[in-house]
C-alpha cells in the first residue's frame, strides 16, 4: 500500500512546472524499474495534457533503455556473442516490445530452404550461389543503398517483415546464414563496405599466422547476394587509394559487427527533437568497446 501511495505522490507531480522538481521526480520514478511502465502507460492514457503525454513516454523509454543497457551489457560479457541475438538487441531500441519468436521462425524458414538445396559435393561458390538464389531471388530480400532517413532498414526483424535492408542488415542476415549452415564465410573489414569473405574450410582466426586473404577463395556482396573475385577487391581498393593491408581481410566480430550497426543507426536520429537518441545509441555502442 505504502507503494502505491508512493506512486501516486509521485504521479501528481509530473505535470510539475518546476525542472529541478520533475528531475527529482522522474528520477524517482526510474528507480521503480520497469515494473512501473503499466501505471505510466495507465497515467498516459488518463491524461489529456500533451505536455504531460510527452514526460510519461521519456520515462517510458528511459526504463526501457535502462533495461536495454543491462541487456547489452550481459550479451558483451557473455561467452559466446550470438549475432542474430544482438542485432534483436539493436532493434528492440526502437521496438521495445518486439516479439523476437517470428523473426526466429523466418530465419529458420530460410535456413531450411538452404538446407535443403546443399550438399557435400558443392564448391564453395556453388553454395555461396545456392545462399544468394534462396535468400535474394526465393526469399525476395532486396538491398537498399544506406539511407539515414529509413531507420527500420536497419532493424532485422522490419528487414524480415519487409523484405527490404540496406548492407549492413542483409550482410548480417547472410552471416548468421552462414553460421547456421556451418560455412566458413565472415563479414570481413573491408572500407565502407559489408563484404562477406569465403574462406577455406581450415582457415581459424584466432590461430592463422599469414595473411587471412591468401586463405580466402571469393568475396559476396551483402546487399544482393553478386560475388566478387580477389581482383574485383584489389580494383575497389584502388579506386579508394587504399592500401589493402592484412587487417581488412580478417573475420569482423560479432562484437565489432553489433557495434557497427549501432553507429549506423545512430546516424537516424539527428534531428534535435531525437538527438537523444543518437546519445544513448551511442553509449551503447561504447559498452560494446
Amino acid at each position: 500500500m505504502n507503494q502505491t501511495n508512493q506512486i501516486d505522490a509521485l504521479f501528481n507531480l509530473i505535470d510539475d512546472p518546476d525542472e529541478e522538481v520533475y528531475s527529482t521526480v522522474s528520477e524517482k520514478i526510474i528507480e521503480f524499474g520497469n515494473g512501473i511502465i503499466p501505471n505510466l502507460e495507465n497515467l498516459w492514457e488518463n491524461t489529456l495534457h500533451e505536455e504531460v503525454q510527452e514526460r510519461i513516454e521519456m520515462l517510458i523509454h528511459r526504463l526501457h533503455f535502462t533495461d536495454l543497457k543491462n541487456d547489452f551489457t550481459e550479451w558483451r560479457d557473455g561467452a559466446y556473442h550470438d549475432l542474430l541475438f544482438g542485432a534483436l538487441l539493436v532493434s528492440k531500441f526502437q521496438y521495445p516490445e518486439l516479439h523476437t519468436t517470428p523473426v526466429l521462425q523466418d530465419i529458420e524458414k530460410i535456413r531450411r530452404n538452404v538446407w535443403l538445396e546443399l550438399n557435400n559435393y558443392l564448391t564453395p561458390l556453388e553454395q555461396a550461389n545456392v545462399l544468394s538464389s534462396i535468400i535474394y531471388n526465393y526469399y525476395n530480400l532486396k538491398g537498399v543503398e544506406v539511407n539515414y532517413i529509413n531507420q527500420d532498414e536497419f532493424f532485422l526483424h522490419k528487414v524480415l517483415e519487409t523484405k527490404k535492408g540496406n548492407a549492413i542488415s542483409n550482410g548480417i542476415i547472410y552471416q548468421v546464414m552462414c553460421e547456421l549452415l556451418d560455412i566458413n564465410a565472415k563479414i570481413i573489414n573491408i572500407p565502407k563496405q559489408m563484404v562477406i569473405a569465403f574462406y577455406h574450410s581450415d582457415f581459424d582466426p584466432s590461430t592463422y599466422i599469414g595473411n587471412p586473404q591468401d586463405k580466402i577463395h571469393f568475396y559476396v556482396d551483402g546487399i544482393n547476394g553478386q560475388a566478387y573475385s580477389h581482383q574485383d577487391i584489389e580494383n575497389y581498393f584502388k579506386k579508394i587509394s587504399v592500401p589493402p593491408v592484412a587487417s581488412y581481410y580478417k573475420p569482423l566480430s560479432h562484437k565489432r559487427i553489433i557495434q557497427t550497426l549501432i553507429e549506423e543507426v545512430a546516424k537516424c536520429f539527428n534531428l534535435p527533437s531525437n538527438e537523444y537518441k543518437q546519445k544513448e545509441l551511442l553509449q551503447l555502442a561504447e559498452l560494446l568497446d
